[in-house]
């Protein structure tokens, strides 16, 4: 298959759905808190009764033109609703309130390691209900569904890219870089676990040379970004075989079953036209004024890419930034520990370090640890004035994260305070000497490597507390 593969080019266009962070829906007051009592947050006008009219949610207005900023779009001065047309059983009026020729954000980008990926448009639309499949499995997998109404009506933006991808690493790279950018800005919680997130991947393949762009299949039921390469890598196989044997691919809907590795038809795609798009009625079209859009661009948070320039720029490596940028917790507290006045290249090793495998290894986030800013700073500065060693430091911050001590108070109470009086670390120095003569005759011999050996015992013998320094070069200076 790799050999073949070198025979086309593969053709990448993504539309994401992000679920935006208001506390009421796009055209109703009902709540939308994720993993409520199913149908209890629904009212008249999300189950679509006969004489409901739709309220614009404003806020849902200013979530759609920040994010609209945030990725580079143009924000014309008007923009509509349309009625979209479809049956869905957990779409209750049997249609779906969206945008189609006058969307809120229009020609934006992104850049991702270099690379810019254009996004055609960002929409506002209502989001559906919920079927839930159950019962004894039968020969279509179960021999009943439910329909849970709790999501429908909550408020989407639909961002739709351009066909700028050509790899299932350049769309990680950009669903990834989506979801860091809407959870920085503070419009959607990015979960795609629980779908606030959710993705759907157009490609097809060309053969390399072509100007032409192949019949495009779109992969449906991505919720991860592991699974969104999975089904990319499997779809670009898929259609190659068929074009291979002498077939054509068909435009069609797909869902990716995660389990089994495969993508499954469908349906039918559907063209725009096949909706029968037209004006909503119950709303009037949206003028957005230049005095708005500044408004809410003046309020504009600091974007992940801005986040990992500022962070080269206080000394970290790229790599350093980029993984920083990626958890947003942890960003958002380097920030606070850096302006609290800590060296930021010591802050981030122990972020990244000790800190990172504590939170892994327990699954937690830094918020629910009792580790303030404050205190690893301390922390930090007590390394910086050589009154604990750096190795004492990776002791003790994993009790300051469970019990929020100071570090102060630890280093104080079990007495961790570094020895850097060089009498006493040279009276330890020479008892290793002594204690391991046939090691010293090695060193004399010109195993130099020897000395490593030689601070490790000192250091285990001081319990952390010498000064690493004044062992190398006492210890050097005791081995002659």
């Amino acid at each position: 298959m790799e050999s073949l593969r070198d025979k086309y080019e593969v053709v990448i266009g993504l539309e994401v759905h992000a679920q935006l962070k208001t506390k009421s829906k796009i055209f109703a007051p009902d709540g939308t808190e994720f993993g409520q009592e199913p149908n209890t947050q629904t009212s008249p006008i999300t189950l679509g009764m006969p004489g409901v009219l739709p309220v614009l949610n404003k806020e849902v207005v200013n979530m759609g033109i920040l994010t609209g900023l945030a990725l580079n779009c143009e924000i014309p001065a008007r923009c509509k609703f349309d009625r979209k047309q479809y049956f869905y059983p957990d779409l209750p009026k049997g249609y779906q309130i969206s945008q189609y020729d006058e969307p809120i954000c229009v020609n934006g980008y992104i850049d991702i390691k270099g690379k810019r990926i254009g996004i055609t448009r960002a929409h506002l639309e209502e989001d559906a209900g919920k079927l839930v499949h159950a019962g004894a499995a039968g020969l279509a997998g179960s021999s009943y569904s439910l329909v849970d109404l709790n999501r429908a009506g909550t408020p989407l933006l639909e961002i739709v890219s351009e066909p700028d991808m050509r790899s299932s690493d350049e769309a990680r790279a950009y669903m990834e870089e989506l979801r860091n950018i809407v959870r920085y800005i503070g419009v959607c919680d990015g979960n795609l676990e629980e779908g606030s997130m959710r993705c759907d991947a157009n490609i097809s393949i060309m053969p390399k040379g072509s100007k032409e762009f192949g019949t495009r299949a779109e992969i449906k039921n991505v919720n991860s970004f592991s699974a969104l390469q999975r089904a990319i890598e499997y779809e670009i196989d898929r259609q190659i075989d068929i074009v291979e044997d002498g077939g054509k691919v068909v435009q069609e809907t797909r869902l990716w079953d995660d389990n089994a590795r495969e993508t499954r038809s469908m349906r039918g795609k559907e063209d725009a036209h096949d909706y029968r798009y037209f004006p909503e009625p119950d709303l009037m079209p949206l003028e957005i004024s230049r005095e708005w859009v500044q408004e809410i661009k003046d309020k504009m948070p600091e974007l992940p890419e801005q986040k990992r320039q500022r962070y080269m720029g206080l000394g970290l490596s790229e790599y350093d930034a980029s993984v920083i940028v990626e958890q947003m917790g942890l960003a958002l507290f380097f920030d606070k520990v850096i302006e609290s006045g800590a060296t930021p290249k010591i802050a981030v090793n122990f972020i990244m370090g000790e800190i990172a495998a504590y939170l892994k290894e327990e699954h937690l986030e830094i918020s629910d640890t009792n580790l303030t800013p404050e205190n690893l700073c301390e922390l930090i500065s007590l390394i910086e004035k050589n009154t604990i060693s750096n190795n004492i430091g990776k002791q003790i911050i994993i009790d300051m994260m469970k019990d929020g001590s100071k570090a102060s108070e630890i280093v104080e109470k079990r007495g961790l305070s570094q020895i850097s009086d060089e009498g006493a670390i040279k009276e330890i120095c020479q008892k290793v000497a002594d204690a391991n003569p046939e090691q010293v005759e090695k060193y004399k011999g010109g195993k130099v490597q020897l000395l490593g050996f030689f601070v490790g015992q000192v250091m285990k013998e001081t319990k952390g507390r010498a000064n690493p320094k004044s062992v190398n070069e006492l210890m050097k200076e005791i081995l002659g």
